[in-house]
């Protein structure tokens, strides 16, 4: 009977969740944290994704973003649209083709001074084959991509 309740209370969940406009930041089902977490900064700063800590946070766009130093959080709180993951960290070759998927940031990449995350490594490397084409076309469905 239990096991019937909590699939009845995740359907209903699901179903509401799927009839509403998506955030406009990937958070993950069960989180409020931008970028699973990851220090948007570092990308730029050293050219590999760094965790956050909790100790370094601000909120943008809805999201709680963490950051590795005080620094980074000062760099971003300055200038966020610079710094937060295009798309809202959503997957960028998933915004291309007109749905969302989540981003992940161990797949990522800077194009043009924008961070990019993909879903996976076989979409990262679908999305480099043709990386200017695939911005292109993310940006025209951005944000209309999220209703």
């Amino acid at each position: 009977m239990i096991k019937i309740l909590i699939l009845m209370t995740i359907s209903l969940f699901s179903a509401s969740h799927a009839l509403a406009d998506e955030d406009p930041v990937y958070t993950g089902l069960l989180s409020n944290t931008g970028a699973g977490g990851y220090d948007t900064v570092s990308y730029f700063k050293t050219g590999e994704p760094t965790k956050g800590s909790t100790e370094y946070t601000t909120e943008y766009m809805g999201a709680t973003w963490r950051f590795s130093t005080a620094e980074n959080l000062a760099l971003f709180e300055a200038t966020p649209e610079r710094y937060a993951p295009a798309y809202g960290g959503y997957c960028a070759w998933a915004v291309s083709q007109g749905y969302l998927a989540k981003g992940d940031p161990q797949h990522w990449a800077i194009r043009d001074g924008r961070l990019f995350l993909n879903y996976d490594e076989s979409v990262q490397n679908r999305w480099l084959k043709d990386t200017e084409a695939f911005i292109r076309q993310a940006d025209k469905n951005w944000p209309q991509v999220l209703e």
